[in-house]
């Protein structure tokens, strides 16, 4: 084996630093010699505007971008529902990682009679907001940034009732606290809960290491949630999440995905079951269905409220 060292690229956060050390311990199961490396990202710079604000879907990874192309680093590690669906020029998708929890959590401050009453929720996605008001529509949505750890100290300093978060980045740094429901009600984003890493598509030696990390099932089932949400939003951002399931037994992959209004006022749903040899076509065929059945019409009317 090559004495290549592969340089991994990271934000500096709690949580994409265990990304980071995870891919490392894989890799060096495997023989391969690594190296991590932080970069600060401008979305943890930023903190007190809104992410959908900034104008820049992958605000996260930009950063890892550059210093990828720049050859300060060989791969990033990222939260998948965070990278853009469309790649930079040159940077290719090397593995898909096993799927953790794809649920989202409300985390609470011990009592959850709110719930049936008014409240006030903390989160800064757009999807989360239009889901939580399309279920409670006359709770009070604020807007919570940064990193897992500030989320939940400012959670904890503010006197909301309660905050979502993607169970697993709680869960991968022991932070998920007793005080939370699981929102099995709410469709995730594309993609959560699954991690990707990216490199360069000219290195050979390290697309071949990462290869061996790739997880089939979780690619499939990732790639069409991807889909759907690059043929709706045509790169802009909008609440719209997406679910597939392989369902091993009946080898069919069962794939949910929702468009919302920015109010969550607004729900277009679709529910499909393929067999697995269907699965490439499968979220653009579901979008298109969304967008043939009053989609096109709602993400023209996103687009305008958020260029206001």
């Amino acid at each position: 084996m090559s004495k290549k060292t592969i340089r991994i690229g990271t934000r500096d956060s709690e949580l994409a630093l265990w990304q980071a050390h995870t891919v490392q311990k894989q890799l060096n199961d495997l023989g391969y010699q690594t190296e991590i490396i932080a970069v600060k990202s401008q979305g943890d710079i930023l903190l007190d505007k809104p992410l959908y604000e900034l104008g820049i879907t992958g605000i996260f990874t930009k950063t890892l971008d550059i210093a990828m192309i720049n050859g300060q680093v060989d791969i990033a590690v990222h939260s998948m529902k965070d990278v853009p669906t469309a790649l930079p020029e040159g940077i290719v998708q090397a593995a898909v990682l096993e799927r953790a929890n794809y649920l989202d959590i409300l985390v609470h401050k011990g009592n959850t009679s709110f719930l049936e009453s008014e409240a006030t929720i903390a989160t800064g996605s757009l999807r989360r907001k239009a889901q939580w008001w399309n279920k409670y529509p006359n709770h009070s949505l604020v807007d919570l940034r940064g990193n897992v750890n500030t989320r939940l100290q400012k959670l904890h300093d503010n006197d909301w009732d309660g905050a979502v978060f993607a169970a697993a980045g709680l869960e991968r740094i022991n932070l998920k606290p007793e005080n939370h429901i699981s929102l099995d009600w709410m469709t995730p984003a594309p993609a959560q809960g699954a991690m990707v890493v990216v490199a360069m598509a000219n290195d050979e030696f390290t697309l071949d290491a990462l290869s061996q990390l790739n997880h089939i099932e979780t690619e499939i089932c990732t790639y069409i949630e991807r889909q759907f949400l690059k043929t709706l939003e045509g790169g802009c951002t909008a609440p719209i999440a997406a679910l597939a399931k392989y369902d091993e037994k009946e080898d069919t992959i069962h794939f949910i995905g929702e468009l919302l209004s920015i109010d969550g006022k607004q729900k277009l749903e679709i529910e499909k079951v393929v067999a697995i040899s269907e699965w490439k076509k499968l979220g653009f065929h579901a979008a298109q269905e969304i967008l043939n059945n009053g989609g096109a019409q709602l993400m023209e009317e996103i687009k305008q409220q958020l260029k206001k």
